[in-house]
């Protein structure tokens, strides 16, 4: 556990020093979610088919960066959202763009400082009526057992769990050629993360340049996640792969269908590329 906490540092470090500039990017609509009461963002958009109604619900959202997937979710009716990270620059980013829009959804949003695995800490075990975690949040946590543990353990009998997320099969891919599919990475849990070097960020073209140049990772196949959830007392209530993914998942390889949603420009169908699971807490 130690050995995760210095994993930890090093991610959040990195989520630090980006948080401000993701802010600011095109990708991220800041302005769009003031502007426009009724916006709830590309990657919740998307979802809404699959998320359904959630008048009512209590929700948290796990790993919520910036805030804005969680503002989407409090516009789409839920009583309260509560949105947890474990950066305070994130989470500054977040309090800005919760009280820019009180009156049209930022009035129901609480945010918390926390790691996922700390989050029975901070928050009330069987209070929610839906975890959601968003794209690009469990490729940073080290043991999916222990994040099953978690989700279960906040909702409610009978509260919902949904994630979507890149699928395990795209994170093993090589994102450096643009001419081939080539897997590099692993794709099941590994005690030893892969260790990245990037001084980078995934949006405003990769422009960007920080001191944090380092960020740790973890790959979970699918079947791991579902016997997570099942051993942890979830019943799966939906599974559905996707032949498109919410970022340029393979830079050169990709063409933008809808706005900030990517596919392989050549047979997409070889390669699921994100999914959404959906359980329910028996």
């Amino acid at each position: 556990m130690a050995e995760n906490r210095d994993y930890e540092a090093i991610n959040r470090a990195n989520w630090d020093e980006r948080a401000p500039v993701h802010a600011e990017a095109e990708e991220y609509n800041i302005p769009d979610f003031i502007k426009n009461k009724d916006y709830l963002g590309d990657v919740i958009t998307f979802d809404v088919p699959r998320i359904g109604d959630i008048t009512g619900k209590t929700c948290v959202h796990l790993q919520c960066h910036i805030g804005t997937d969680t503002l989407g979710l409090a516009r789409l009716g839920a009583t309260s959202v509560t949105g947890l990270d474990f950066s305070p620059k994130s989470l500054t980013e977040a309090n800005k763009l919760a009280a820019a829009t009180i009156g049209s959804g930022g009035e129901k949003i609480k945010f918390v400082e926390s790691s996922v695995y700390d989050a029975l800490n901070v928050l009330p075990e069987g209070h929610f009526d839906l975890v959601f975690t968003g794209v690009g949040a469990i490729c940073w946590i080290h043991s999916i057992q222990n994040w099953a543990e978690v989700v279960s353990k906040l909702l409610k009998k009978g509260g919902r769990l949904f994630i979507r997320e890149g699928h395990p099969m795209l994170w093993t891919l090589d994102d450096k050629r643009s001419d081939l599919l080539q897997v590099k990475y692993p794709y099941f849990e590994r005690e030893k993360p892969t260790i990245f070097e990037d001084a980078g960020t995934y949006v405003g073209g990769g422009q960007h340049k920080f001191e944090n140049t380092q960020s740790v990772e973890f790959n979970h196949g699918i079947g791991e996640i579902i016997q997570a959830l099942l051993d942890h007392g979830m019943r799966i209530t939906a599974m559905e792969e996707h032949q498109s993914v919410p970022w340029e998942a393979l830079p050169g390889q990709m063409t933008e269908v809808m706005k900030n949603e990517w596919t392989l420009t050549d047979q997409p169908w070889r390669l699921p590329h994100s999914y959404t699971l959906q359980a329910v807490k028996e």
